[in-house]
């Protein structure tokens, strides 16, 4: 006795009436769902490669254009804060010594420019191919060849304790609020990204930054690694130079009172 789904029965089905196969069903439920990859495949490419195509950004690529939108909208920033401040300034009602307070704030602050002289402390990546220079010292890890975050954070923090009066790294100044943070071999700092070598630009007594420099036990270890694997560093003094003010937002998100 056939078994056939397409053959009457006398079962719950009505005599002349046909039943599909299941696997029919699901045959014609494959193709459609096929169809509709295909077609939205098609509609996204373009007909361009999707997995070439060379149009299609990297990541990389994603982030070097937010930071220089976001290096964009900082100039922005600034000329519109410099033309508020000029606004303001016309008739405010305030004395002389008010003002010369707010100047002082602002100085400090970091928001106007700063005219001194300067030190500046160059760190770079080792070459690719360095090998121990003495001996007793392992041949380096990849780790070893490269600028890392608290190396950036030690020069900043040696600075500042050698009595710098405002700091620029790159080219941003930074204030009470900045972040000097590393991913990867590259510096993220208030929303924009550089590449080695780093620049660091401090102004103040030349002489006590750079004692200060020289003072500092987490740059004596970074120093190990400049003489044995060849890790870039360099002191310089500038003479005088011209700190640019921080153009980015002062707004706090979080903060706390201090008892």
């Amino acid at each position: 006795m056939s078994n056939s789904a397409d053959t009457p029965g006398t079962g719950s089905s009505p005599a002349g009436t046909r039943r599909f196969r299941p696997i029919r069903v699901l045959t014609a439920a494959v193709f459609a769902l096929a169809g509709l990859i295909f077609f939205t495949s098609f509609n996204t490419a373009k007909g361009t490669n999707i997995r070439t195509d060379t149009s299609l950004l990297k990541l990389s690529d994603l982030i070097q254009e937010r930071s220089h939108k976001n290096a964009s909208l900082d100039e922005s920033n600034g000329a519109l804060r410099d033309d508020v401040d000029a606004l303001a300034g016309r008739e405010d009602g305030s004395s002389k010594a008010e003002d010369a307070k707010l100047a002082a704030l602002e100085e400090n602050a970091g928001t106007q420019k700063l005219k001194g002289e300067a030190v500046t402390v160059t760190l770079n990546d080792a070459p690719p191919n360095a090998t121990a220079k003495l001996p007793g010292y392992p041949e380096p890890q990849p780790d070893y060849l490269v600028i890392h975050q608290q190396d950036l954070q030690a020069v900043v923090n040696a600075l500042w304790l050698g009595g710098a009066k405002g700091i620029k790294v790159m080219d941003q100044r930074l204030i009470s609020t900045s972040a000097v943070r590393c991913v990867g071999n590259t510096l993220i700092l208030q929303g924009r990204v550089y590449s080695p070598p780093y620049k660091i630009t401090a102004v103040g007594d030349p002489q006590k930054l750079q004692d200060a420099l020289a003072a500092s036990k987490a740059i004596q270890n970074y120093m190990v690694y400049v003489n044995v694997y060849g890790l870039g560093w360099k002191v310089e003094k500038d003479g005088t130079v011209t700190l640019p003010g921080y153009s980015g937002t002062v707004d706090l998100h979080y903060a706390k009172p201090v008892e």
